[in-house]
């Protein structure tokens, strides 16, 4: 029954409420996590029975992973009463962990320029240099990265259309660079990496297939350890030094949350605080009476 319920639950999602591939594959593994964890029909399960899997996963989970999940149970239960699967609600009255900010990793402008000076000596060199500049000229999450067209590409007004979550559309306007090193790719190096017919993917792995998360992980640590940058850093690092940066110029909360597709504003301060350590930081080394 409870397999029946989930599926229906994400069928729910994919064709009604229209989400991305990659927000239903988080709903999913939350409830087959439940599943797992309690060997009880989802239509007996009291508040206690749910307080009992939020403490287990406590011990090993972040705060922000543990309310993503009580999100996904609230979602699901609510799922349940619409379609009168049941009138009761064991997630109802379950708040989230209060959640202490954990500001994100960033490069520093040198770090940044240190990654992008990439020796063009081969096909794979111009398709590296061209998704690294992109990331950190239009601040893509890495899916949209992925997952971008050729024809997503803007070349003569330097533009990158970009379907972030929900399937919302954005038109990122990209720096010289990164539209300089798209232009190579594109028109010099990508069709060679072509393997067993054509497609339409802009980034291709060494099988001429579409790039993936794993791919452009692994070729991120591999040039960063290249360069000797000890920062820890992950393909959202660079996200995260994109707006920072941005901010440290002058460029206002608004203009920061539309390129990155924020929905609100909320999600876009965070690197407010990041900038505010960087000042304490530089106030306590560089102020005659800062130590």
């Amino acid at each position: 029954m409870n397999e029946k319920l989930i599926k229906e639950f994400i069928d729910y999602l994919r064709y009604e409420k229209k989400y991305s591939e990659n927000t239903i594959y988080s709903y999913k593994k939350d409830l087959n996590k439940t599943n797992n964890l309690i060997k009880k029909d989802f239509l007996k399960l009291e508040k206690n029975d749910i307080q009992k899997i939020i403490q287990t996963l406590s011990k090993k989970e972040k705060a922000n992973s543990i309310a993503r999940y009580i999100s996904t149970l609230k979602s699901f239960y609510k799922f349940l009463e619409i379609y009168n699967y049941t009138n009761k609600n064991p997630v109802s009255s379950i708040g989230n962990p209060k959640n202490r900010i954990t500001l994100p990793k960033v490069l520093t402008e040198e770090e940044v320029n240190k990654l992008l000076d990439i020796n063009l000596n081969n096909d794979f060199d111009y398709r590296n240099k061209a998704m690294l500049e992109l990331m950190y000229s239009s601040g893509l999450r890495v899916s949209e990265l992925i997952n971008l067209n050729v024809n997503d590409i803007d070349i003569q007004n330097a533009t990158v259309r970009i379907f972030g979550k929900g399937s919302k559309e954005r038109i990122i306007p990209l720096n010289e660079y990164a539209t300089e090193a798209l232009q190579n790719y594109i028109k010099y190096h990508r069709n060679i990496l072509f393997k067993h017919g054509e497609n339409n993917y802009l980034f291709l792995n060494n099988h001429g297939k579409q790039m993936t998360r794993q791919g452009f992980f692994k070729t991120l640590k591999k040039i960063a350890k290249e360069k000797g940058i000890k920062t820890e850093l992950s393909p959202h690092t660079l996200r995260h030094s994109f707006a920072t940066h941005l901010l440290k110029h002058g460029a206002d909360l608004r203009t920061i949350q539309e390129l990155l597709g924020h929905s609100d504003i909320k999600t876009t301060q965070i690197y407010t605080h990041i900038t505010n350590e960087k000042l304490k930081e530089n106030y306590i080394e560089f102020h005659p009476h800062g130590k």
